[in-house]
């Protein structure tokens, strides 16, 4: 999938010398950041490239390391007297600005004496929306939690294809997030059946789930409340002994 950037304005107009570990060394004046937004850049080694290529700090807002916060700390600490944020991902950018300059504004608000950080044409202020919200405060009231792993092994076995598709099925049956509260995950270990998925309560387990499980999953368990034997881990060899 090609590669995503908002334009937030041009990067730096030279590449300053790499450090012993490779990296390239910080500017004292001003920093260009790329913040990957979505949980599936963690494990991309593109935008690494791209970040060393445009001379700029790669920082994560979900996944992966380091994270924003701490990226703000380095070039804190460094003397950086200016940050500019540029969103990137290999996936979708649709809530990018919101949760960058959310994060951002959360940073600058605990700092004394910040550096200036600048968000596309705006600066960060501290008057951006807080982390916290009351709508945010109590636990969803799901039925069923589905867990659907993205390691590195069922991320390469296609589980970015099995998200969209489980999402688009929920989407179809109209199920909400009081039906199911989806969440992708770490590994969750039995590689070998990738892409794996966890249905709890009942602590069901599927695998390899293909984009064309999608609606079956959704329709026959998470809405009828009835286990998709075929998908189910384990399942089979009990059968098997039977």
């Amino acid at each position: 999938m090609p590669i995503q950037a908002s334009r937030t304005g041009p990067g730096r107009k030279k590449t300053p010398c790499p450090d012993r570990t490779g990296s390239p060394a910080p500017d004292p004046v001003s920093v260009l950041v790329h913040v990957a937004t979505a949980l599936t850049d963690a494990a991309s080694p593109v935008l690494r490239g791209q970040a060393e290529a445009a001379g700029a700090r790669l920082a994560f807002l979900q996944a992966g390391e380091p994270t924003l916060t701490h990226v703000l700390d380095l070039l804190h600490a460094e003397g950086t007297r200016e940050v500019r944020l540029e969103p990137v991902s290999t996936d979708d950018l649709t809530f990018a600005r919101s949760w960058v300059g959310r994060v951002a504004g959360h940073w600058h608000r605990q700092q004394i004496d910040p550096p200036v950080i600048r968000f596309g044409e705006r600066a960060i202020t501290g008057h951006e929306a807080p982390l916290t919200s009351p709508a945010w405060d109590t636990l969803p009231p799901y039925r069923h939690h589905l867990l659907l792993c993205r390691g590195p092994r069922c991320s390469a076995r296609g589980a970015d294809e099995t998200y969209r598709a489980i999402v688009g099925a929920l989407v179809e049956q109209q199920l909400t997030d009081a039906d199911v509260l989806m969440a992708q995950t770490g590994c969750l270990f039995p590689c070998n059946h990738g892409p794996v998925a966890v249905v709890h309560p009942d602590g069901t387990w599927y695998g390899p789930v293909r984009p064309g499980d999608a609606a079956r999953l959704v329709g026959e368990h998470l809405r009828a409340g009835r286990p998709v034997g075929d998908l189910r881990l384990g399942s089979r060899v009990t059968e098997g002994e039977t």
